[in-house]
């Protein structure tokens, strides 16, 4: 079992910058695999970013050259480094972790707004 944490999450404007943290404690060495979802308002969650054993990554088409998801297992954390931020990358982000035997942990969300 592990806990998921998440942060970084705010307003910025469109163009901007921002870094999700999502902090993990419990069993971290039994997780293989770390996402990054979103959910808009009104729409469904979907599959922004992936990490699969610390350095294989995939990214959803609106995520692509502009978010990076990373893994630090020094401080047991990973990471979404968004940039070149769109009124459409607006909702909320939550981290989820898949362990070597099927199970899944969630977060709780962080909400990032992006203005014009």
């Amino acid at each position: 079992q592990v806990q998921l944490v998440e942060s970084g999450g705010g307003l910025v404007q469109a163009g901007g910058s921002l870094r999700l943290s999502c902090a993990v404690s419990g069993s971290v060495s039994s997780i293989n695999v770390f996402d990054w979802y979103r959910q808009a308002p009104g729409k469904q969650r979907e599959l922004v970013a992936t990490i699969v054993n610390g350095d294989s990554t995939n990214y959803a088409d609106s995520a692509k050259d502009r978010f990076t998801i990373s893994r630090d297992n020094a401080k047991n954390t990973v990471y979404l480094q968004m940039n070149s931020l769109k009124l459409e990358d607006t909702g909320v982000y939550t981290c989820r972790a898949l362990s070597f035997w099927g199970s899944y942990s969630w977060g709780q969300g962080t909400q990032v707004t992006v203005s014009s």
